[in-house]
């Protein structure tokens, strides 16, 4: 594991006393600082006709919208800047560990965690102000309403409800964590096969076989990580942050859907 991983803590100066800081927490605030410089330079002039880092982040933010759309809705406009910042940040995470050396926020399973429970209490949140807490609480039981026959039902039907629930952090943390985590590996393995210790180092001792073993292999090795595997892992990290987004967002929309049902049952309910 030393070999795959970065160097596991950066000490802090003496200034801020004993103690360490975990290399993904480091790493998490390096993303945060650029992101934040990045926002900052784009809107510190914003112009009708937009260029330059306007015009870029003005198209990101114009494909989360139209996910926003075609997901939620045009109601669900009110929550681009929540599910927008999770999408960039567990993007540039998840970019972040194909640069040599540098171990992303996103194989880490903490962060991968933190952004999932982020997730899971923000949407139970959009649902509770949307329907109301008892009545967002109520559909725990199943769509069913509540009656004698049907208590047994609904009462099964809770703890299964909740599991669902609980399972959805879960199930967002490990699946960022193993697809990001295992490209890790893999380009970790295949920088210590061609380092000093491995192929190069191998065709640098000056043995004929050396040099030739050696210089084929790291040239194979090298045109198979550039032209294959790094392809890959973009298309990943593309992909998995896109998936964790739409699951967001999927989640939103059934908060939001629950509370525009019960909404339309009360007001017809008045007609």
């Amino acid at each position: 594991m030393e070999i795959i991983e970065h160097p596991p803590i950066v000490r802090l100066p003496a200034i801020f006393g004993p103690g360490h800081v975990p290399d993904h927490v480091t790493y998490t605030w390096v993303l945060m600082i650029v992101m934040t410089i990045v926002a900052f330079v784009a809107s510190r002039n914003v112009q009708l006709v937009p260029r330059g880092a306007q015009n870029f982040l003005e198209v990101v933010l114009e494909q989360f919208t139209q996910l926003i759309d075609d997901v939620i809705g045009p109601e669900g406009r009110p929550y681009l800047p929540f599910i927008a910042t999770v999408g960039l940040f567990i993007l540039g995470g998840n970019l972040m560990s194909l640069v040599p050396g540098l171990n992303g926020p996103t194989t880490n399973l903490n962060t991968n965690a933190a952004c999932a429970i982020i997730v899971f209490f923000t949407y139970h949140w959009i649902g509770a102000r949307k329907q109301g807490v008892l009545t967002y609480l109520n559909h725990f039981s199943g769509p069913m309403p509540w009656s004698l026959g049907m208590a047994p039902i609904k009462l099964i039907m809770i703890p299964i409800e909740v599991i669902s629930h609980l399972a959805r952090p879960l199930s967002l943390t490990l699946r960022l964590f193993g697809n990001m985590f295992g490209g890790h590996v893999l380009l970790a393995i295949i920088f210590f096969l061609m380092g000093l210790d491995g192929l190069i180092g191998w065709m640098l001792g000056g043995t004929t076989a050396g040099v030739i073993v050696g210089g084929i292999g790291s040239i194979v090795m090298i045109a198979f990580t550039v032209g294959f595997l790094y392809p890959l892992k973009i298309l990943v990290s593309f992909l998995q942050a896109f998936i964790f987004v739409m699951l967001a967002m999927l989640y939103i929309a059934a908060a939001v859907e629950e509370g525009e049902h019960h909404g339309a049952e009360h007001h017809a309910e008045h007609h």
